[in-house]
């Protein structure tokens, strides 16, 4: 990217559409200025202008919703930016996923059906269930008994999947899949794994 290039409107300020580079969902529209471009470049997270604070602001400084930039392109009026990010938890100050999680119009496509949603979202809960341990939760009673305990249930789970493919069986072995996948993702959450760091390594293989 040639800065030089970059067409900022009258305030200084250039459009940056900020997407999820992974499930390829839109997650905020934001703005920047060559300063904070700049800044984006040199950390490798987002960095923004805030219009009505007059300021720049790194996403997820003070929630720790953090996006690390894979890429930034701009169209071919040289006027917007598209930022491709690895979201570190959700992008709505909100706490929702992305920031256009709303429809206006019926059948279009919400964030919340993207198939890499229910797994961020997924392992938010688990978090969230980590932190609080709530009286009667499943989860939380996992995390109490701790790595060894899970660790047997993903063993127990793996083996379920085994018997439904031996048995031919489609539909079983979707539902034991599931539930092994819950509670991988329960272990990786105990031991403070986290999903994007398990799809960088395989991006990284498949690089």
């Amino acid at each position: 990217m040639n800065m030089e290039d970059i067409k900022f409107d009258e305030k200084g300020l250039v459009p940056a559409i900020v997407q999820d580079a992974r499930s390829k969902s839109v997650l905020t529209l934001a703005y920047m200025s060559k300063e904070s471009l700049e800044k984006t470049l040199d950390t490798g997270e987002t960095v923004f202008y805030s219009r009505s604070r007059q300021e720049l602001w790194h996403k997820g400084e003070t929630s720790g919703n953090t996006q690390k930039v894979k890429e930034i392109r701009y169209d071919c009026d040289q006027d917007a930016l598209l930022v491709q990010v690895i979201p570190q938890g959700p992008a709505c100050h909100k706490g929702d996923y992305s920031c256009f999680s709303e429809r206006l119009t019926e059948g279009s496509t919400s964030p919340k059906e993207n198939r890499y949603y229910i797994l961020d979202q997924l392992q938010q809960v688990l978090a969230e269930r980590k932190s609080t341990l709530p009286e009667g939760s499943y989860t939380a009673q996992l995390f109490q008994e701790g790595v060894d305990r899970i660790a047997k249930k993903i063993g127990e789970e793996a083996g379920e999947v085994i018997i439904a493919a031996k048995n031919d069986d489609p539909e079983e072995m979707a539902l034991e899949s599931a539930d092994l996948l819950f509670h991988l993702l329960l272990l990786m959450t105990d031991r403070n794994v986290s999903l994007d760091e398990v799809l960088n390594v395989l991006e990284k293989r498949h690089s």
